[in-house]
């Protein structure tokens, strides 16, 4: 992932997503991870059978990396953890949501200007004029 895309404010969604997803080896579902105190959305991924019964053992946020083909358990190197509170399942039992407590300084693999971990992948916002997309803005401490 290159830094523009990560850290930069242009606005540049990758709406191939799915279809790298669709093309990865492993059965996945979305996976998302919940501040459980205050609703928070941390973190969008995905799970596949193992990194599901690996969370449940571990009592730790597990995806599965589509980019990697790997497990990957929050927290596992960078020590920024998210303990699992509860595991919800939708209606249609395609997705999941991981209501978590971090257990470090924040989720997102990225950091600030002063070298902090976001709390969040959700760290910018579409800046919006007349009715059209002008580029990303990071929310207020997030820089």
């Amino acid at each position: 992932m290159s830094k523009e895309i990560e850290e930069g404010l242009n606005l540049n969604l990758d709406f191939t997503k799915l279809k790298k997803i669709a093309g990865c080896s492993e059965d996945v579902i979305p996976a998302i991870a919940q501040d459980a105190q205050t609703g928070e959305v941390l973190i969008v991924g995905y799970a596949n059978k193992l990194a599901l019964e690996t969370a449940i053992k571990e009592g730790m946020a597990t995806f599965w990396s589509t980019s990697r083909n790997e497990l990957w358990i929050k927290g596992k190197t960078s020590g920024d953890y998210l303990e699992i509170v509860d595991i919800l399942v939708n209606c249609e039992q395609n997705s999941i949501v991981y209501k978590v407590i971090m257990k470090g300084k924040g989720s997102c693999h990225t950091k600030t200007k002063d070298g902090c971990a976001r709390r969040g992948c959700y760290y910018r916002r579409i800046k919006i004029a007349d009715g059209k997309a002008q580029g990303l803005e990071f929310l207020p401490g997030q820089e």
